[in-house]
């Protein structure tokens, strides 16, 4: 039996519309459908071996080096490096992981606060 697929992997084998702002041969990313800030945008990589940051390996430093660059090129890209942004990876469930896929918020526009929640 194999798996359904994840609504992120319907957006990377384009099944599903999204807003993408940004690809290449390792990451993804796309405005969010239910944005939490001016800018929100999600962050994914290509591979489906990653569900969740306990699944990233030492094997895996490129990628996520690599996404972590991506991430800093689309801040500055979409106007929210200079009054700061926020990079959010929910782990698990319990913190509200609600899509089996390692991905990263990328959010800003807006002032926050902290504890974050």
């Amino acid at each position: 039996m194999t798996e359904e697929k994840t609504i992120f992997k319907r957006i990377i084998d384009k099944e599903i519309p999204a807003k993408i702002v940004y690809e290449d041969d390792l990451c993804l990313a796309f405005h969010d459908v239910s944005p939490q800030a001016p800018v929100h945008v999600l962050i994914i990589p290509k591979t489906t071996e990653l569900r969740s940051l306990d699944d990233v390996a030492p094997k895996d430093e490129a990628l996520i080096g690599h996404i972590f660059v991506v991430i800093q090129r689309l801040a500055r890209e979409l106007g929210i490096a200079e009054n700061g942004y926020r990079v959010v990876s929910n782990c698990g469930v319990n913190a509200c992981q609600t899509v089996p896929h390692l991905h990263f918020h990328l959010i800003g526009g807006r002032g926050f606060s902290w504890p974050p929640g």
